[in-house]
Parts: C-alpha cells; sequence; structure tokens
C-alpha cells in the first residue's frame, strides 16, 4: 500500500529493447527481475506515446495510493462507523502517513460523507420476516384499498420540542438578542400525549391522553373518537382499522370490543412505524404547532387540535396513494427500516 520505487530510465530502455528483440513478457520478467505487470505495464506506454519516460502529471501524486483508496472504502463499506482516526492507523500500519483530513477528502471524493446515523427500531429476525410478509401480501393491493383503511397511532407533543432546534439568521454579537433566542424552561415545560387518526380522506379526531392509558382507556377512545371519526369521514361499509401490536391494542377485551363493533383490523407487523404513514402526518403538526409557539400546555391542547383539523386531506391522499412504495422499499432493504 505503500509508494514503490520507480524504475530507473536504463532499465525501462532494456524492458523495451528486450521486447523488440521479440523477447516475452515472463522472460524479460525473469532477466531483469521485475514483475510481469511492471514490464507489461511499461511495454503498453512505450507502445501508445513511443517513451518510456513517466508523462508530466497534472498536479501532485495521491498521497494514498490506489490500492490503499480500496482498502479503506471496503473497510466504510462493511463498517461504516469506522473513524477517520482508524482509518488512519490502517494506513500507517500498511506503510502510508495521512492526516485524517486527507482521508475525510478522499472518502467525499468517492461518495461517501460523514452523517449522523438514523435511529431507528430495533428489529429482531422475527420483526423483519413479518415486515416482508406484510409487503409481499400487499405489494399489489390497488389504492382503492389503503382508501379505506383509517390509520392510528399516539404521539408525545412537547411544549418546547421544535422550537428548541430552531436555526436564526444574526449577526456575529446579537446572539441574545430577544428576536434570535428560544425561551426555554427547566424540565421542558411538558408535553401532552395524543391519540389520532386519519384516511385518504381526512384527519379524524385527535384525542388528548391523560394519566397513563391502560386497556379499559383506550377502549373509550375507540368508542368516543374511532367511531365518530370513521362516520365523519365517510369511510362507509369494509373500512379496515390499523394499529399496532402494543399489548392494550391486543388484550382480549380490546378484540373483542373491536369484533362486537364489527370493525375489521389489518394485521400489522411489530417495530414498524415507518410503515405507517400517521408518523408523517405528526411531523406535519409538530412543524404547524412549533411555528405558532404555544406558551402553556392549555395553549399546546388548543392549537394541536386547531392544526390537526386544518391538515389539508389533499396531504392525507397523497401518504395513501404513495403508500405502495413503502411496501418497496421494505422489500428493496430486505426487511430493514426505510425512509419514511
Amino acid at each position: 500500500m505503500g509508494k514503490t520505487k520507480e524504475l530507473s530510465q536504463d532499465l525501462r530502455v532494456r524492458i523495451v529493447d528486450r521486447h523488440k528483440a521479440g523477447m516475452g513478457y515472463k522472460k524479460i520478467s525473469k532477466v531483469l527481475d521485475v514483475k510481469v505487470t511492471t514490464i507489461g505495464a511499461i511495454i503498453r506506454k512505450f507502445k501508445e506515446y513511443n517513451m518510456t519516460i513517466n508523462r508530466p502529471r497534472p498536479g501532485a501524486p495521491k498521497k494514498i495510493s490506489p490500492r490503499g483508496v480500496a482498502m479503506m472504502l471496503r473497510t466504510v463499506r462493511n463498517r461504516p462507523a469506522t473513524t477517520r482516526q482508524e482509518l488512519a492507523n490502517d494506513l500507517k500500519a500498511a506503510g502510508t502517513t495521512v492526516c485524517k483530513e486527507t482521508i475525510g477528502n478522499t472518502l467525499l471524493n468517492n461518495g461517501f460523507t460523514s452523517s449522523s446515523a438514523r435511529k431507528v427500531p430495533l428489529l429482531k429476525r422475527a420483526h423483519v420476516e413479518a415486515r416482508l410478509k406484510y409487503a409481499n401480501d400487499h405489494l399489489k393491493d390497488e389504492p382503492s384499498y389503503w382508501e379505506k383503511v383509517l390509520w392510528s397511532d399516539e404521539t408525545k407533543i412537547e411544549l418546547f420540542g421544535l422550537n428548541s432546534t430552531r436555526h436564526v439568521w444574526r449577526k456575529k454579537n446579537a446572539a441574545y438578542d430577544p428576536k434570535n433566542t428560544v425561551p426555554t424552561v427547566k424540565h421542558g415545560g411538558g408535553s401532552i400525549m395524543f391519540w389520532g387518526c386519519f384516511s385518504a380522506k381526512g384527519t379524524g379526531l385527535l384525542h388528548r391522553i391523560t394519566g397513563k392509558m391502560d386497556g379499559a382507556m383506550y377502549r373509550t377512545i375507540l368508542r368516543d373518537n374511532l367511531l365518530p371519526s370513521a362516520r365523519d369521514l365517510k369511510m362507509g361499509r369494509g373500512w379496515v382499522f390499523q394499529h399496532d401490536n402494543d399489548p392494550k391494542h391486543t388484550a382480549k377485551a380490546t378484540k373483542d370490543w373491536l369484533k362486537k363493533n364489527h370493525i375489521k383490523v389489518m394485521e400489522w407487523p411489530s417495530q414498524s412505524p415507518d410503515l405507517n404513514p400517521i408518523e408523517n402526518l405528526w411531523r406535519e403538526l409538530k412543524v404547524r404547532v412549533a411555528k405558532r409557539q404555544p406558551t402553556n400546555l392549555h395553549d399546546l391542547e388548543r392549537i394541536c387540535k386547531e392544526e390537526w383539523a386544518k391538515i389539508p386531506p389533499g396531504v392525507c391522499a397523497k401518504l395513501v396513494v404513495n403508500y405502495n412504495k413503502r411496501l418497496t422499499a421494505v422489500l428493496a432493504n430486505k426487511g430493514f427500516a426505510t425512509k419514511y
């Protein structure tokens, strides 16, 4: 991997002379003690440019040889969390000493950028297999099928959530100008848990969860919010309810309640938030709420419900119409987490 010493001009000329005399590559290699590959390279250069000396280079030679670059790329493909210092140590052990900046530039030139690793749910083998089965089972479903699905989930919205990471344009000495600051309180100011649902026709009701939710509370939420939402959204007959595999959702009493109310439930693969398009709506809601900057939990609840109701039906419809892209992404990633 280290730099090799170039052959002298005299030796290059002798290689070409022997080739002209009809001597083969292997024989020249044996006589002059030069690698066959080097013999071939020198002769090819002579045939193409009619010269044996090295042609002028456009700039300084690369600090890392092609072999060293290949080793680095192989390492980061197999172990993406490898640090630049670890790569520098590997190269040094092989005879090439470079700084971390050189390694970073080399990786950048080969299409690798240093990025924060995405946080995704822990997927065990059973989860992966269930996700693949779900994707295969539904891949050929028509968009009309997904239009009959009522999606649901719970989420937590913090009083100073997205606000705490807001970026501003300011001059050097204006960091503490009130216009350039974000007000915060100790312990984050609190948060609210919500249950919500939506379909291709728009958002359903948004319900604030007070206290710790158990199975009985969940069934009350379904009674007071799911059924009215289905009526308001004109789901009609044959609609399908989606919720995840939380123990409160899969409890026998909850299953009995759903069956008694003739609600068909979609079989759902655990650990699959990327397959539930309501996650995209939660993000939309949090961005909208952050722009209005609520100052207390009462304002937070009111603003959340107002903004949830304002999300255009077109946004909901787009998430549903493009649902097959999620299934395709899961299959392409062999069942593991996707960008959705």
